[in-house]
């Protein structure tokens, strides 16, 4: 039996699905939540085929009442070492003089809300873990600096970087680590499709003539590196771009 266990939202796709068979691989029991069971189910007998002890539970972060469930579910547990809150996403690309205050409303609420309600949920077990527990927020370099037509999920994705700089501080002297991943262009199942509202040309015009945008792989690879280190290391902020992503409004694309 693992004697370690991470708990990861957004676990049926991109990221949190990767993260999932990467912490389980690092000997991790993995946790997987999201809303899309039959994925996380599918998931999680993958993994336990694999000879991994991975758990679905069916969650939507932004339901106060049923985070409130899953901690209590988390009880049977030895305890939680590791959050990774990776469920999050976007919602159109207008203007703000134009947007939709409901698509506003709807990536405040999983981005930021979401991640509060989870990480409310899990601190007090993650305080007691052996070594130490980690808080991970997967945020954005959205979450760093603005660019047109991005206002809702930029403004989001800044709440949930503040969120991790503000916990780190009030944490301080406890025994729980706060990391945030910050990734740059990452090429995922769904991601960009969602925010074009399911326009498939243009969500494929993101990532246009850009060689190698990053994998939810790496974004994996990267988060297994963060919780890994020894318990007194804190990686505060990581940002990490694909090499022809110099920064947000600089890509290079070959013709």
């Amino acid at each position: 039996m693992s004697t370690r266990t991470a708990v990861i939202t957004g676990a049926s796709s991109g990221i949190g699905a990767a993260t999932a068979r990467r912490l389980a691989a690092e000997g991790y029991r993995v946790v997987l939540t999201a809303r899309r069971e039959d994925r996380i189910e599918a998931l999680a007998a993958e993994l336990t085929a694999a000879g991994h002890e991975a758990v679905a539970y069916e969650l939507d972060v932004t339901d106060r009442a049923a985070v409130t469930a899953f901690g209590v579910f988390l009880d049977d547990f030895p305890a939680v070492d590791v959050l990774v809150n990776n469920a999050g996403g976007a919602l159109g690309t207008e203007t703000v003089a134009t947007a939709d205050p409901t698509d506003w409303r709807a990536m405040y609420e999983v981005n930021v809300l979401g991640t509060l309600n989870v990480t409310q949920a899990l601190l007090p077990r993650l305080r007691t873990a052996p070594d130490g527990g980690t808080v991970l927020i997967v945020s954005s370099t959205a979450g760093l600096t603005t660019y047109e037509g991005g206002g809702g999920y930029v403004a989001a994705k800044h709440g949930a970087h503040v969120m991790a700089e503000t916990l780190r501080l009030e944490l301080c002297g406890e025994p729980v680590r706060v990391v945030e991943i910050a990734p740059g262009m990452v090429k995922t199942e769904g991601f960009a499709v969602t925010r074009f509202r399911g326009d498939e040309e243009k969500a494929a015009a993101v990532y246009a003539g850009v060689a190698e945008p990053l994998t939810a792989e790496d974004i994996a690879d990267t988060i297994a590196w963060a919780v890994t280190r020894p318990p007194h290391v804190n990686v505060d902020l990581l940002v990490v771009r694909p090499r022809a992503q110099a920064a947000n409004h600089k890509v290079h694309r070959e013709s």
